[in-house]
């Protein structure tokens, strides 16, 4: 068998780069040269932009289950109280909202798509869209029992509108039959959904 060239054959070349991006290089590039940026520096910030999930809000949730003055200091000061073990709970102002056997929160943006990303990641498209912002305001229960969340007419549904001032976390209610469970494990059952409030059940 004669051995394969592969110079024999000519391969395509790589798709060019949109122009925003090669736009964006460019600048890159003169701001590096200017001094205005550190390459080592916008490393390390796109690192922790990549770092930022549903897991750390989801830490968040377990420890206040576990820990009683954690779950004071969430409700008088979150911010701080999230600092307080090691997470970034990012610039803006931020409320936690508890679920209970009679209130259950919902959180949307109406004017855009304000939302905790420090600790939930980017916003799922559902959330941005324009069908979920006008109408979990005035239908909640309709929507909620969209996301698979039908509730009682004895529990209360509060809607809560983000802003680019403010943010919120649902912290939802502790599964039952979790006594003993280590924060690590509990997190485990807090998913993004159940954080923004349309989810409601967590199953074990």
């Amino acid at each position: 068998m004669m051995p394969h060239d592969h110079h024999d054959h000519d391969h395509p070349a790589p798709p060019a780069l949109p122009p925003a991006a090669r736009r964006l290089l460019a600048l890159r590039a003169l701001l590096v040269e200017a001094g205005h940026l550190d390459p080592a520096r916008l490393a390390e910030v796109l690192h922790v932009i990549d770092q930022r999930s549903p897991r750390l809000g989801a830490l968040v949730v377990a420890r206040a289950w576990t820990d009683p003055d954690f779950a004071e200091r969430l409700r008088k000061d979150a911010r701080t109280a999230i600092a307080s073990i090691g997470i970034d709970p990012g610039p803006a102002p931020l409320v936690v909202l508890e679920n209970t056997a009679e209130v259950h929160n919902v959180v949307v943006c109406t004017l855009c798509s304000c939302y905790p990303r420090a600790l939930l990641g980017p916003p799922p498209d559902w959330y941005k869209s324009r069908a979920y912002r006008a109408r979990v305001v005035r239908w909640p229960r309709a929507v909620l029992s969209e996301f698979g969340t039908s509730l009682p007419e004895q529990v209360a549904v509060r809607v809560h509108d983000s802003t680019a001032d403010l943010r919120y976390l649902v912290i939802p209610e502790r599964p039952a039959a979790t006594t003993g469970w280590s924060v690590e494990r509990l997190a485990g059952l807090v998913g993004r959904d159940a954080m923004i409030g349309v989810q409601r059940t967590l199953s074990v």
